[in-house]
């Protein structure tokens, strides 16, 4: 039996979708219920649901042989981890955003309110440039409104909620897709397991994409 961890929401939604088309389908996962785990003997999977910010510690820990994971949250948490596929599902972007018009005029440091301290921090120190990082849970949109910040570091799908609060992108930190990762010990020991599920997605991403590629031709 392999152990899966589900991101609960949408991501972890469609990463089921997913799974059960390259063959590892769980019928009791789509009833119902407030139950947070299911299996299918026949198939060898066991599925549970988490936190999307907690699927790398399951993993990580043992809790969960493999999982689907945000690669933000992947950078963020720094979970000593392997990760195997990029499913291509959940793609947005981490970006600087403020008010359209700031310049930054590099004269003093730069406040940066944000969910996610250790990408804000590798991001800046790359391009040289001293931060005050104010960490936030929520909301971060209303920091630089209310003069907490000058900018925010965050994660951008639509960009919407950035215009309906008079903000802009204003640099590409990183892109951001979901990642099917593994525990280390697992990929020694349950190999087989893994590999087959492992080569299953990427046969199923890529049969995805060629059809993307002929709708597009």
């Amino acid at each position: 039996m392999i152990n899966v961890a589900l991101p609960k929401g949408r991501l972890g939604d469609r990463a089921y979708e997913i799974l059960a088309n390259a063959g590892f389908e769980c019928p009791a996962i789509l009833e119902k219920n407030r139950k947070l785990v299911f299996e299918n003997p026949e198939k060898g999977v066991r599925y549970f649901w988490v936190k999307p910010w907690d699927v790398g510690v399951y993993v990580e820990r043992g809790a969960a042989d493999v999982g689907i994971c945000g690669r933000d949250i992947l950078l963020e948490n720094r979970p000593d981890i392997y990760e195997l596929v990029d499913l291509g599902i959940g793609k947005c972007r981490m970006c600087v955003a403020g008010p359209a018009d700031f310049y930054d005029d590099g004269l003093r440091t730069l406040r940066v309110a944000t969910k996610f301290p250790n990408i804000a921090t590798d991001y800046y120190e790359k391009v040289g440039r001293d931060i005050d990082i104010i960490k936030l849970n929520g909301s971060i949109e209303i920091a630089p409104i209310l003069g907490l910040s000058d900018v925010i570091v965050d994660i951008v799908e639509t960009g919407n909620t950035l215009r309906e609060n008079h903000l802009a992108p204003l640099e590409t930190v990183l892109g951001i897709s979901a990642r099917f990762v593994c525990n280390k010990i697992s990929f020694q020991f349950k190999y087989d397991e893994v590999m087959r599920m492992k080569n299953g997605l990427e046969e199923y991403v890529a049969a995805q994409e060629a059809e993307k590629s002929e709708g597009k031709a």
